[in-house]
């Protein structure tokens, strides 16, 4: 688990939200002697206490972090449901807004919908291993970087990822 680089969103029930420490909290918790319950109590005071939660959410976040606990502790590097997840890395540029609207474009031509996020910031860009930007990401899997990819080549991509690869 140490070289897995964790994001800093999470899916709460149809929205991706940014939680600032949301990768270091899940990393002390997989690396701690705690029990589920434990860790996730954890995990989720460490959130409450860098992020606005609001009162009514608190108990969909800590659901969420514990799904993401569970996901992450046993080992698994997909979705957890059957949501297409989307990863644009870049600083913003001509690129990176030419890639998302590419695949935008090859969603709606293919009738797939999919959680599309772009990451900006270029820490959280180095600790996922991206060197080069644009870079695309599908379901955690990195596809491509430093170049805008074919239209036909993203096509497969999206395909391999509904199919489950």
């Amino acid at each position: 688990m140490n070289d897995v680089p964790l994001q800093r969103q999470i899916k709460i029930g149809r929205a991706s939200i940014g939680l600032a420490g949301l990768d270091v909290a899940l990393s002390r918790a997989l690396g701690g002697k705690l029990n589920r319950r434990e860790a996730v109590e954890q995990i989720f005071t460490t959130i409450s206490n860098r992020n606005y939660i609001p009162s009514g959410m608190r108990d969909a976040y800590r659901e969420a972090l514990a799904e993401e606990y569970d996901r992450l502790r046993d080992g698994e590097t997909g979705n957890n449901d059957e949501t297409l997840t989307i990863r644009i890395l870049g600083p913003g540029c001509v690129s990176c807004n030419n890639i998302q609207k590419l695949v935008i474009e090859i969603m709606a031509d293919m009738q797939v919908k999919a959680d599309i996020v772009q990451i900006h910031d270029l820490d959280e860009i180095g600790r996922m291993g991206v060197m080069q930007t644009p870079a695309l990401i599908i379901n955690g899997q990195l596809k491509s970087t430093g170049r805008l990819p074919a239209r036909s080549q993203i096509e497969e991509w999206l395909r391999e990822a509904i199919d489950g690869d």
